[in-house]
């Protein structure tokens, strides 16, 4: 049982070990794409901004302020869903890395304690059985 145990918990140490480098190097990455999607995001808005301006500068009168500000908030509302789901996958990515970096840890810790807890309570048990020897050799001789 120990050696199956120590056979597990060397497999985690070791998995740990190969993928960390692969798990830094993934958020590292992560943060780049993340930081590009911001960018071109910005890049977005802007290019809406200017757009929006050479739509009105030539014409005075021919779209009235009110239709302007409505597809002005559409235009507005994309932007921010668009980043609520950038946000989101940043969100998930680097939830899926911590929990692909804590599990192997968090196992191997579960197997030690489960087997401290299993020598403890072996040996609450031989102290008990001790005892009622004790209590029975005590029994016999009276």
């Amino acid at each position: 049982m120990k050696v199956k145990l120590l056979n597990v918990l060397t497999v985690c140490v070791i998995t740990l070990a190969v993928l960390s480098p692969a798990l830094l190097v993934f958020s590292m990455v992560w943060g780049k794409h993340i930081e590009l999607a911001k960018a071109q995001n910005l890049t977005c808005e802007v290019n809406n901004n200017i757009k929006a301006n050479e739509v009105l500068a030539p014409q005075t009168g021919g779209i009235s302020s009110s239709q302007f500000q409505d597809s002005n908030q559409i235009s507005v509302t994309n932007l921010r869903t668009q980043k609520l789901t950038a946000i989101e996958q940043y969100q998930l990515a680097t939830f899926l890395e911590w929990f692909f970096f804590l599990t192997p840890i968090c196992m191997g810790l579960g197997i030690i304690v489960y087997d401290r807890y299993l020598v403890y309570r072996n040996a609450v048990f031989k102290e008990q059985v001790e005892m009622l020897e004790r209590l029975w050799q005590q029994g016999i001789e009276q």
